[in-house]
């Protein structure tokens, strides 16, 4: 095999990504200049966005062929911190962008939930359940994550809705420190037990490597790894910064719904592993895909929002968590019919329908008045 031309084919999008900063950085000004054309301005939207995604993509990528190298439990941690840090400099470029916006980390948290644990949960499940009518997994770890899921979630996005505080008004200093406590220390608990005591709640018997990829991690050193990851990671800063330029135009300026810009960021974030995990459940390695799905929710909520309120009270920004109305109600629900999802061992389709019905929901209300 020649490696040079292989790194090459494998790695071109590094290319683009760099040129696309570079143009960026220099024209700037005149790049964002023609807004008033609605051409114009989705050329630039979709710019943007391809290439974030597929930088993001990337980063992912080389994250887990760099867990791979490590071991455990520093391969788990470089992955959830690669994929966490893309979220949270996601939302705090937008947030500390234009105008301020302070719902939108919680738009995206609520965001990032429903297109996970509905629509690709719902996705992996009713094509898995299609190819092989029942899959299984390790029962044990799904009820692990939904142990800390519903808790945490339910403490960030849910309880600060019904504190003494005004409505729209974000929490006081004294609740927002101790949910950032609170979080980062049954995460850090729930990462030990993960990594070292509880590893065989995350496994099952045919839990293999079924990616393809034992030549390319050969090609690929755990040097080589970490100086791609974040090669694919700086300009992802910069570009993040530019997307928030058009996302907040659109949604000041074009009075789009305020939960636009969350559902942007929240796609940024989900995908790159979302399509890993939806290929798994298809090759029938379902055990992968859950720890995938709720792995990430759990990292979105008990990292990103401590990260977000931090970050708001060291620039002054308010950041609101509390969901109203049917998003609340839809953000419960999703909660109970996780738990009951993963309440067996064996999964089918129709649970992926009910899933992916709660998802359309969601986008529905989304866009309606």
């Amino acid at each position: 095999m020649n490696t040079p031309t292989a790194f090459v084919r494998e790695e071109w999008f590094l290319v683009v990504t760099v040129a696309t900063s570079a143009v960026f950085l220099g024209k700037h000004d005149s790049l964002f200049a023609g807004f008033d054309s609605r051409a114009w301005l989705v050329l630039m939207f979709i710019w943007l966005f391809v290439v974030i995604l597929g930088s993001a993509l990337a980063v992912v990528r080389h994250a887990e062929r760099l867990a791979r190298h490590l071991g455990e439990p520093i391969g788990t941690l470089v992955l959830t911190i690669a994929v966490t840090s893309i979220e949270i400099m996601s939302i705090s470029a937008v947030m500390l962008h234009g105008d301020n916006n302070p719902t939108l980390a919680r738009d995206t948290l609520f965001s990032v939930t429903m297109i996970v644990l509905n629509g690709m949960v719902g996705l992996s499940l009713l094509w898995g359940g299609w190819k092989h009518r029942e899959q299984a997994y390790n029962l044990q770890g799904a009820n692990t994550y939904l142990g800390l899921i519903i808790p945490l979630g339910v403490l960030g996005l849910v309880l600060p809705r019904f504190t003494n505080v005004a409505e729209g008004s974000p929490l006081p200093f004294g609740h927002q420190i101790f949910l950032v406590v609170v979080m980062l220390t049954l995460y850090a608990t729930f990462l030990g037990l993960q990594t070292k005591r509880l590893k065989g709640y995350f496994t099952t018997d045919a839990c293999t490597d079924r990616d393809g990829d034992a030549e390319k991690l050969s090609m690929y050193g755990p040097v080589a790894s970490a100086v791609l990851l974040i090669a694919y990671m700086i300009p992802v800063v910069f570009l993040v910064d530019q997307l928030a330029v058009p996302v907040d135009y659109v949604v000041e300026t074009l009075k789009a719904p305020a939960a636009l810009g969350g559902l942007t960021m929240a796609i940024l974030v989900a995908l790159p592993e979302g399509m890993g995990a939806i290929r798994a459940a298809s090759r029938n390695d379902l055990q992968r895909a859950v720890n995938i799905f709720l792995g990430s929710v759990l990292s979105t909520i008990g990292l990103t929002i401590p990260a977000i309120l931090l970050i708001g009270q060291m620039t002054h920004h308010p950041v609101i968590l509390g969901l109203e109305h049917t998003d609340l109600i839809l953000f419960v629900l999703t909660l109970v019919l996780s738990l009951l999802t993963f309440s067996s061992a064996r999964t089918h389709l129709l649970q992926g329908a009910v899933h992916l019905t709660l998802f359309v929901c969601f986008v529905y209300f989304l866009f309606s008045p």
